[in-house]
């Protein structure tokens, strides 16, 4: 396997991380469509199964990895996964998906009284930055974190969550956004539009209120009368719970450097998915998060490493050769071994290149430790499935 030739990286063990039990999170992380979720997933079965009480979240995932945990469905509520625990009986399985604007209308309703939280969930301002506003699916997955933790802390329900992080452009995505928010919150322009109502009735409040009528008639004209009024009336219902906001977001991030936090980099051995892994491990040591490493998924396996390319595709030309222009069945049987040893050659060039590439990683980052798992022949449809990836990532060099 490609893992074995990692000389300069030091091997990842999984299962010390998953039975410590002064580990309390671990955050899966890396670029979109590495398999973070199934990992993530994967990592909690078989922690549920060693015996922990698990919460495993999870950012949208497939409708097959639902169905994968004996679940008809995934949504904002913690659900039991049947069947799942240590063979003592010790142990529980839940998870749960991110439901993204009903966790920011949570949010909203336990900050605000009922009357101004209506205010707020009704309007079409908030409407739309609770659905679509840059950052907002990983600033509620830090939100939703949270949250688990303290109903952990206070009822004991789960001693590990396990955490799938949102599918960003960037993997820093999840890291930045509660500071985007945080400065959008309190940006420029929402200081400005509040700035009237807060000096009202006085000398500079009144003045600031002249001021605030000719920059509003400005952007009523590029903006419309409705598009201002609805920002407006949103401010002016949520202003009391801007702190709350930034607040919460320095709490979760302090959690993440806890040393109970545990930090797992997931990518592909592909270009753009280890640079986003570089990127990410550089900015875990920048900001002192504990690190475990690096899951390599995917990785291509070969059967016979010594049998090289270079002989395949030579071997597979002679017998095309012989082959051609013949109807025999010794002619038919030449042409399958050529196309298998074409196949060969194939796997073997690309191994060369997630070698070459993985290589590159371990030269950059040789403290940190990896786990090379292979590619499955095809997808996670079940728990077994779940577990046969849990045994990888434990056993992969």
């Amino acid at each position: 396997m490609i893992g074995a030739t990692f000389t300069n990286a030091p091997s990842l063990h999984i299962d010390p991380i998953l039975m410590d039990p002064s580990i309390h999170i671990i955050v899966c992380t890396g670029a979109g469509g590495v398999g973070k979720t199934t990992t993530a997933a994967s990592l909690g079965l078989r922690a549920a199964e060693m015996g922990r009480n698990v919460c495993v979240l999870t950012i949208d995932p497939a409708k097959r990895l639902a169905q994968a945990m004996g679940l008809t469905s995934l949504d904002n509520t913690p659900r039991q996964v049947p069947g799942v625990c240590a063979p003592d009986g010790s142990g529980s399985l839940f998870a749960m998906m991110l439901d993204m604007k009903r966790t920011f209308d949570e949010v909203v309703e336990s900050h605000a009284d009922p009357e101004r939280a209506q205010q707020i969930l009704t309007n079409p301002f908030y409407q739309a930055l609770s659905s679509s506003f840059a950052g907002t699916q990983e600033y509620m997955a830090m939100e939703k974190l949270g949250q688990l933790h303290v109903r952990a802390e206070e009822e004991g329900t789960w001693d590990l969550i396990v955490v799938d992080t949102p599918p960003s452009r960037s993997a820093l995505d999840f890291l930045d956004a509660p500071a985007r928010l945080g400065s959008f919150l309190d940006g420029r322009l929402i200081r400005v539009l509040t700035a009237p109502a807060r000096g009202a009735g006085r000398g500079l409040g009144r003045l600031a209120a002249a001021g605030f009528s000719i920059f509003t008639n400005v952007l009523n004209r590029i903006l419309g009368a409705q598009v201002l009024s609805d920002l407006g009336t949103f401010v002016a219902a949520i202003d009391t719970t801007f702190g709350g906001f930034r607040e919460r977001a320095d709490a979760t991030y302090a959690l993440l450097k806890d040393r109970g936090t545990s930090f797992v980099v997931v990518a592909a051995p592909e270009r753009d998915a280890l640079r986003e892994a570089s990127y990410f491990v550089e900015r875990l040591r920048t900001d002192d998060m504990p690190l475990a490493g690096l899951v390599l998924n995917r990785v291509q396996d070969v059967l016979d490493p010594e049998f090289t390319a270079e002989q395949a595709g030579a071997g597979a030309q002679l017998l095309e050769e012989m082959a051609e222009d013949e109807t025999s069945v010794a002619a038919d049987e030449a042409r399958l071994t050529a196309a298998l040893l074409t196949l060969h050659a194939e796997r073997m060039s690309l191994a060369a290149r997630q070698r070459h590439l993985a290589d590159r990683f371990t030269a950059a980052h040789p403290g940190v430790p990896v786990s090379a798992v292979p590619a499955l022949a095809e997808d996670v449809h079940d728990l077994d499935g779940l577990r046969t990836v849990g045994g990888l990532l434990a056993s992969a060099l």
